[in-house]
């Protein structure tokens, strides 16, 4: 005699519905939709596209025209559709587009955004990518949130249909990289320019997402940020060390009018800040709908060595430990904006280390509503963090820039397969909403 799963099987399959369609069980758990729709969880990548300027401002490094992407973009933005996404990262470059108060070039920009819009395809527009147009001159400016906050204004006009927005990228790394550590732009080494770059950089942040929400006041802020940490090898940790693991939460502490540490508060009032800028930045976070993009990188997480010799850490806290301190500090929903590495051996592995890191704190109940592999091509002389213009090609992308797909894309792409059906909120297909009345299936 048969067992009544034998006589199951042979009415429905090996799963609860009829002929398996659907995976099984899977949906009620929250690992899919038991209606087989796609889930809204934000898959992404993004296009590499900095555009610092180096050697004292005689060089404009643009990775998107070093990548050949003005020349490629329908075959580039077709790769994301063939990979299976929906959310691209990706910047319209505001030093080539704003060319002088109220004066704006949108020839190219029209023709992407275009694209993106008959693709199908859900643009996270990134409105400043570590440089600015050569009349504003660089992040010392003063005026430059008032000229960037025009820009923003004008973009949300024209693409009246784009509702998310990074308007400034990593303001930590941009202030850092240009003020401090003397590689981009001003190529300072100054605690007062660094606090200046700063104060300038989120003002403009600030000042872009109002204008931004002026136009599309439901507006989505995917704000991009640097998740860093130093592991000082040493029984006593120094002063400066301590200082520089507390100043990585100051661009979001600004951003997000939250506390300033005592310390770092110090060190912004003896560096030139004033109490009247704090006042401003604290009234109050910017309008719209904020999420708190965490980008991870191995290499952001260093080691110390004694003898001031370094490492890439790698994982010693790794995403995961990095990004609920974060969490705990702003209590923002999440999106794992960046990763990558530059061994493309290692990739695979990398990208599915990092997707196990998103589950687990998803499991524990922080909200992440997104995970980037960034970038969609391969990059060039990130390794010296563009530094000087070495053309050297970092093989970090899903395609290399043949546009062949690499190992880590076709892993891209099974990932998507297998979880492109959660959701953004665990369990959220049951809020998903029709007013269309069910149709049910009737046997007869």
């Amino acid at each position: 005699m048969k067992s009544f799963l034998s006589h199951i099987k042979e009415k429905f399959g090996d799963g609860h519905y009829e002929g398996d369609q659907f995976g099984g069980a899977g949906g009620h758990d929250g690992t899919g939709l038991p209606t087989g729709t796609p889930g809204n969880f934000m898959f992404a990548t993004g296009i590499e596209c900095s555009y610092p300027t180096i050697a004292n401002g005689t060089i404009r490094r643009d990775l998107l025209a070093e990548t050949d992407h003005y020349n490629r973009y329908k075959e580039d933005l077709g790769l994301v559709k063939e990979m299976g996404l929906k959310v691209l990262r990706y910047n319209l470059p505001y030093y080539l587009i704003h060319k002088g108060p109220g004066q704006f070039d949108w020839e190219f920009a029209d023709l992407a955004m275009a694209e993106i819009k008959r693709l199908g395809i859900t643009p996270i527009l990134d409105l400043m990518h570590f440089g600015v147009p050569d009349w504003v001159g660089n992040f010392q400016n003063p005026e430059l949130p008032v000229h960037f906050s025009e820009y923003c204004g004008a973009v949300a006009q024209r693409y009246p249909w784009v509702r998310f927005y990074t308007p400034v990228n990593e303001i930590y790394v941009t202030a850092r990289a240009s003020a401090k550590d003397g590689i981009w732009n001003e190529q300072l080494k100054d605690d007062r320019a660094f606090i200046t770059a700063m104060k300038h950089i989120t003002a403009a942040s600030i000042m872009g997402n109002q204008q931004i929400a002026k136009y599309r006041p439901d507006c989505i802020i995917v704000q991009s940020e640097s998740a860093e940490y130093i592991h000082e090898m040493r029984a006593v940790e120094s002063d400066a060390v301590r200082l520089t693991n507390k100043l990585r939460f100051l661009s979001l502490d600004l951003l997000y009018a939250h506390t300033i540490d005592a310390e770092v508060l110090l060190y912004c009032l003896d560096n030139g800040m004033t109490r009247e800028e704090l006042k401003w930045f604290m009234a109050g976070e910017p309008p719209g709908y904020q999420i708190m993009g965490n980008d991870y990188y191995g290499r952001n997480e260093r080691i110390i060595k004694p003898d001031g010799s370094w490492c890439a850490a790698e994982d010693v806290l790794g995403w995961y430990t990095m990004t609920r301190q974060y969490y705990e500090r702003y209590r923002k929903p999440v999106m794992h904006t960046e990763t990558n590495t530059f061994n493309a051996k290692d990739a695979e592995c990398w990208l599915w280390k990092q997707w196990v890191n998103v589950q687990r704190i998803r499991q524990d109940g922080v909200p992440v509503v997104g995970f980037t592999w960034y970038s969609l091509l391969d990059q060039l002389d990130w390794d010296i963090s563009l530094a000087e213009k070495r053309l050297s090609v970092n093989a970090c992308g899903l395609y290399d820039l043949d546009r062949r797909i690499r190992p880590v894309g076709e892993s891209y792409k099974m990932m998507i397969r297998e979880f492109g059906q959660i959701t953004i909120m665990p369990h959220g297909e049951m809020f998903e909403f029709t007013t269309r009345p069910a149709m049910l299936k009737v046997e007869k």
